[in-house]
């Protein structure tokens, strides 16, 4: 159906539209040129021939008028009228600049020799003016079409010749003009597209700028906070003499999560620094598969009980739905830490054909019916993600006292 469709648009294209150089519609448009224009020099001479008489004898008798006689002179001025009479739309085939005058003096040489000015020859010369005008050649153009009404003044005595040079004369200049706005039109979508490419260039390179702000922002300041906290934990441990066992384990496990930190901070200002044309080399993001040493390092660092509970069959998820439940449920062990240290914590996975059903419950105090305290943006930033994989995510008393933390993360297409 596609090459069906293509093969007549492209022979027009090629006969009926820019006629530059070669057949635009490769080797069947040449032939279907071709042949448009037999039937186009057909056509001329049978209109010609109907109007003034058969060619021969109108060329031996305008021979005679002005020359004298002679058969040389008559086959000459034969093959020009009858060229003339064909007029061009072959010529259309050349550059505009050249077809432009050639397909006007074509036309004129059908009107000084036969006195008539042919119906394609009239086509041709519209159509070069228009294509001198979608090249910007309009002034050549406006100058080609001044012969018409000097003719037409002169060509008085014979009115259908007079009023075809004043249809050439009227046209040509309007074909000129339309194709000049075709060209200005055309410039102007450019100059849109140019435009718009320009300000996506302009926005990109602000976002750019924006990520390499924040990257250095988080480089110079919380990273290197995050990393003393690390070097202190380590010295503290080192350095103090006497120090506990128990105590020596806490520093350890501080230094530990601070160089976890860092480790999540460096993949966070690769990616923020990443300019899409070569992707920085980083550990893949955590999922699901590294909810057992996370569950681990709360334990250490909280003293306290912490539990997994998987419910249903296990099957992968989309990647940014299992960075999300990651990070809910490392944000949620950081928030039992802080808000109820020592107890028990219960991480609870149920996998459905649809979703994964995702509860993080401590076995503390409890909120006490209001907001949790020591705020911040932990909350919030678990229901953005929740929000961005398309799920949602309750925070509140968990049933017999603490505080759960419940989202519901859809499946998607895993990859």
């Amino acid at each position: 159906m596609g090459r069906t469709a293509a093969w007549p648009m492209t022979t027009w294209r090629a006969a009926a539209g820019d006629f530059g150089g070669s057949a635009r519609g490769g080797p069947v448009g040449g032939v279907l040129l071709g042949l448009l224009a037999a039937l186009a020099a057909v056509a001329s001479v049978v209109e010609l021939t109907a109007a003034r008489g058969p060619l021969p004898r109108l060329a031996a008798e305008r021979l005679q008028q002005t020359a004298g006689s002679g058969v040389l002179g008559v086959q000459l001025l034969f093959a020009v009228g009858l060229f003339g009479a064909a007029t061009a739309l072959p010529l259309l085939r050349l550059r505009p600049a050249a077809a432009g005058p050639a397909v006007t003096a074509a036309v004129l040489g059908t009107v000084g020799a036969f006195h008539t000015a042919t119906a394609v020859g009239t086509v041709a010369v519209l159509l070069a003016h228009y294509r001198m005008g979608r090249t910007g050649r309009t002034p050549l153009a406006l100058g080609l079409a001044l012969p018409f009404p000097l003719l037409a003044l002169a060509a008085a005595a014979d009115t259908d010749l007079r009023v075809r040079l004043w249809l050439l004369a009227a046209l040509a200049p309007v074909a000129a003009t339309a194709g000049l706005h075709r060209r200005s039109r055309a410039q102007r979508a450019a100059h849109e597209r140019t435009r718009a490419l320009a300000l996506g260039a302009v926005a990109e390179n602000a976002v750019r700028a924006e990520r390499a702000r924040i990257a250095r922002e988080l480089h110079d300041v919380v990273a290197h906070h995050v990393s003393m906290i690390a070097v202190r934990a380590e010295t503290a441990r080192l350095a103090t003499p006497d120090l506990p066992a128990q105590g020596a384990e806490r520093l350890l496990e501080i230094g530990d999560a601070a160089r976890d930190a860092l480790a999540e901070m460096r993949r966070l200002l690769g990616v923020l620094r990443e300019d899409g044309r070569a992707a920085p080399a980083r550990a893949p993001q955590p999922g699901l598969a590294a909810l057992g040493e996370l569950l681990e390092q709360a334990r250490r660092a909280g003293g306290g009980t912490v539990r997994l509970v998987v419910r249903g069959t296990p099957a992968p998820l989309d990647p940014g739905a299992e960075l999300a439940a990651y990070r809910i449920v490392q944000e949620a062990l950081t928030n039992a830490r802080r808000h109820a240290p020592g107890a028990a914590v219960e991480v609870e996975l149920h996998h459905t054909a649809t979703a994964l059903e995702l509860r993080v419950r401590d076995h503390g105090p409890g909120p006490g019916g209001g907001p949790r305290p020591g705020g911040g943006h932990g909350l919030t930033g678990m229901r953005e993600r929740a929000a961005a994989v398309g799920g949602t995510l309750r925070t509140g008393p968990g049933p017999g006292g603490g505080f759960a933390v419940t989202a519901h993360l859809p499946r998607g297409e895993a990859r």
